[in-house]
């Protein structure tokens, strides 16, 4: 018997440069996700934020994670910038990432360089 259907966390086992933003989502790797999203080394996750919540270091538990392989973190707060939270910054840097907080659009204009680049970047985007 069918059992209906059965919804999983949104994930993309790879990385892939941002091919456009906007309109409550992002496009990469031929999709397009609806919401914000974390873009890591293991690969791209949709991501439970939304302009305005708060930047809390429970948010980013996927981003400590996988610390060992990130040396940049790319903070996209939305249309307009919001510095981190200094606790949050401070346990960031205490895992060995420098966080750099900017509008979405700048955050994805600067991934998608480094990524090209092959620099250790990931990036928590916020839709916008």
């Amino acid at each position: 018997m069918a059992k209906g259907i059965e919804m999983r966390e949104a994930h993309f086992p790879g990385r892939a440069p941002v091919d456009a933003y906007g309109n409550g989502g992002f496009r990469f790797a031929d999709m397009s996700h609806r919401g914000s999203v974390l873009m890591l080394p293991s690969g791209i996750y949709g991501w439970d934020m939304a302009e305005g919540d708060a930047l809390t270091a429970d948010r980013f538990q996927r981003v400590l994670d996988e610390a060992g392989d990130i040396e940049v973190l790319l903070v996209g707060t939305g249309m307009d910038i919001r510095p981190l939270p200094e606790n949050l910054r401070m346990t960031l840097k205490d895992h060995g990432i420098s966080s750099d907080p900017m509008s979405t659009g700048a955050a994805v204009r600067t991934f998608n360089i480094m990524l090209a680049e092959s620099r250790a970047v990931a990036a928590a985007l916020i839709v916008v």
